[in-house]
């Protein structure tokens, strides 16, 4: 299962990009990465599980190798929900297994929510899920407020994107996640990061 092929589903702004393994028969299983992190996260993972089956490894917009949003556009956790609507659809699944990580493990919790007759089974890895409770309503709305203003205070000072060199861009990864491994942050990279001449 060391050997994957690249797909490339249109979406009205651009593609949804995702990498496949295994036998395409087999019994599909959807992978969904976590928050600012890519397909390349399940590279480790894909050849320990069961070789029968077809895993999808798909970006969400705006990670890995996927388009970008337009400009100004914000990323909504539901619209994370529609992304996984939208590849589903392009490889025909009406029935299969979601795997999700973190971020993305509350994504397929909330798809599984709301198309149960598509999910035959949920796995999550290190997710949260996504109920809310009553108690919690506060602190989520000045979350969400916080959110926006932080999104306002970026567009406002928008510069073009520093350059490091590759070295650096893996010491600034690793120092961001503490819980990454070196390899794991090179891994995360090659699909996380694109190289232009001047880094």
């Amino acid at each position: 299962l060391a050997m994957f092929s690249e797909l490339k589903f249109p979406v009205p702004w651009g593609h949804v990009a995702a990498k496949a393994w295994g036998p395409v028969e087999g019994h599909p299983v959807l992978c969904l990465h976590g928050w600012l992190d890519n397909a390349n996260t399940f590279d480790k993972l894909i050849p320990l599980l069961p070789r029968g089956c077809y895993y999808v490894a798909m970006d969400f917009s705006g990670h890995g190798l996927s388009s970008h949003r337009p400009a100004g556009c914000l990323y909504h956790f539901l619209d994370y929900v529609t992304d996984v609507c939208r590849v589903a659809a392009a490889l025909q699944w009406r029935r299969f297994t979601l795997m999700g990580h973190s971020m993305g493990g509350a994504v397929a919790a909330m798809f599984t929510f709301l198309y149960p007759e598509m999910v035959d089974k949920l796995i999550l890895l290190e997710s949260i899920g996504f109920l809310l409770a009553p108690e919690d309503t506060e602190a989520w709305l000045k979350y969400k407020r916080r959110v926006i203003d932080r999104l306002l205070s970026l567009e406002a000072k928008q510069q073009t994107p520093k350059a490091r060199s590759p070295e650096a861009a893996l010491q600034r990864l690793l120092e961001a996640n503490s819980h990454l491994t070196a390899e794991g942050g090179a891994i995360l990279l090659q699909r996380g990061a694109t190289e232009t001449p001047v880094g």
